[in-house]
């Protein structure tokens, strides 16, 4: 029997649909009183950062992570909502958000999606379609009408 959630996890990158999906949270919290996790993931790969990163550029993207998710935050507890908990992981966003999702057992995970055309979709992936492909738990996309 389906039931509202527990854990909310909601991933953050300070687009307008990650606002959008924000808003979403707020509503699904005002009616469950959830805990509300929220993670950013600054972006670290192979594929667009071909050299080894040193411990400098790493406290860099981390730093710039960190101001995402610290905007993100006061956007919501500016509309009444404490985060239970933030997380700032660097990597790739699907593999991050997932792995976050498991280490606290979220029930929902909420994102926005930007709405990619197929061909941007091939070049550069879609964090949102890979979360929903491979997340073990409902998952919740927030898109712009276009």
């Amino acid at each position: 029997m389906p039931q509202f959630p527990h854990r909310i996890l909601l991933a953050v990158d300070g687009s307008q649909e990650a606002t959008m999906a924000m808003h979403h949270v707020l509503d699904l919290h005002g009616y469950t009183q959830t805990e509300v996790h929220v993670v950013h993931v600054g972006l670290v790969s192979g594929w667009t950062n071909p050299r080894t990163l040193n411990q400098d550029q790493l406290d860099r993207l981390r730093q710039e992570a960190q101001h995402v998710l610290d905007d993100q935050v006061h956007q919501m507890e500016e509309a009444g909502l404490t985060p239970t908990m933030t997380y700032v992981r660097l990597g790739r966003a699907t593999d991050e958000i997932l792995r976050l999702r498991d280490e606290i057992d979220a029930d929902l995970i909420v994102l926005g999606s930007r709405g990619l055309n197929t061909f941007q979709r091939v070049l550069l992936g879609s964090d949102a379609e890979g979360v929903v492909r491979h997340a073990p738990c409902p998952v919740l996309v927030v898109r712009r009408d276009k």
